[in-house]
């Protein structure tokens, strides 16, 4: 159905007289009636009867009067669901626990009056599929990995970089250390089933990996935090990596750890990826927020893979 055509029935009802119509709709009394005519074509009725001092509905047009207002309200909706400035601001992040999470719980806190959603898609492919496409705003990820360069419609900035720490039970042998030296954790065994190869966390790791020789095992499948905080509490044999912003809960009785790992320190680089023609307002908003909020770039003493944007 025609929502132009139901607009100028509407407009037509209302003031009564199609040239009064055709004056508040900015368009001639003959589009007007052309508008009105295909509609009742389409309905099959016969809205109004037409006089010499103006249109009266017919019983056909009253009936539908109230739908065609009620189409009107729904494509009102429809569009104030999408425009700029009235749809939310859509943000990726990896995870609820992550500390991408943690800076949009921080950005929502500082500008309540936006509204937000943020999701959680797999990875940089995708993410940037969904930039493209505008279903999301905005995505936290590490770029660009080996083979992965952005298209040239994706912007990028290294939002902050996210400082790894070692998790272990009570019985690790690293357990009681206030600080470990990465080459220190060459022999230990570091459980990390969440990740997934041909990920941009994967390209990660296996330069972590690489450049210093750790044993990083991704066996078994992947229930979440919890359920590897479970596993990695209860034995002697196993840690794993958490970032330093990370939520973490555990039982009491668990009794793990978190170790700052030193010398250097390894740290995720997260970039904000979104599309340059995204229009926006609180797109800019955020940037700015994370701009003033966040700090750690290629900081002395730290690790990151070269293929990592720079600052």
């Amino acid at each position: 159905m025609d929502l132009e055509a139901v607009r100028t029935f509407v407009a037509v009802a209302e003031a009564g007289q199609f040239q009064k119509a055709a004056t508040d709709l900015s368009i001639t009394q003959q589009a007007v009636s052309k508008r009105v005519a295909a509609l009742e074509r389409t309905l099959g009725v016969r809205l109004f009867i037409r006089a010499p001092r103006g249109a009266g509905l017919t019983i056909d047009g009253q009936a539908f009067l109230p739908h065609a207002r009620e189409l009107l309200r729904v494509a009102e909706r429809a569009g104030a669901s999408v425009r700029p400035g009235r749809c939310p601001l859509r943000v990726d992040v990896i995870a609820s626990r992550s500390a991408q999470s943690g800076l949009m719980r921080g950005f929502h806190r500082a500008h309540p009056d936006i509204d937000l959603d943020v999701m959680m898609l797999f990875d940089i492919g995708t993410a940037v599929t969904a930039l493209l496409s505008g279903a999301i705003d905005a995505s936290f990820r590490a770029v660009a990995a080996p083979g992965r360069p952005l298209p040239e419609d994706i912007a990028s900035v290294r939002a902050f970089d996210e400082p790894l720490q070692l998790v272990t039970g009570p019985a690790h042998a690293l357990a009681g250390a206030r600080s470990v030296p990465l080459a220190q954790l060459t022999g230990h065994r570091i459980w990390m089933p969440g990740i997934a190869p041909g990920t941009e966390w994967g390209a990660y790791y296996d330069d972590l990996v690489a450049a210093f020789g750790l044993t990083i095992e991704v066996t078994g499948p992947n229930f979440g935090s919890d359920a590897l905080l479970d596993t990695v509490s209860g034995t002697s044999a196993l840690a794993t990596f958490m970032g330093e912003p990370a939520r973490l809960v555990w039982p009491a009785g668990h009794g793990l750890r978190r170790i700052p790992v030193t010398d250097p320190t390894p740290v995720y680089p997260h970039s904000l990826l979104w599309h340059r023609d995204n229009p926006h307002p609180a797109l800019a908003t955020l940037r700015t927020h994370l701009a003033a909020t966040t700090t750690g770039h290629d900081a002395a003493g730290t690790w990151a893979p070269g293929w990592v944007i720079p600052r």
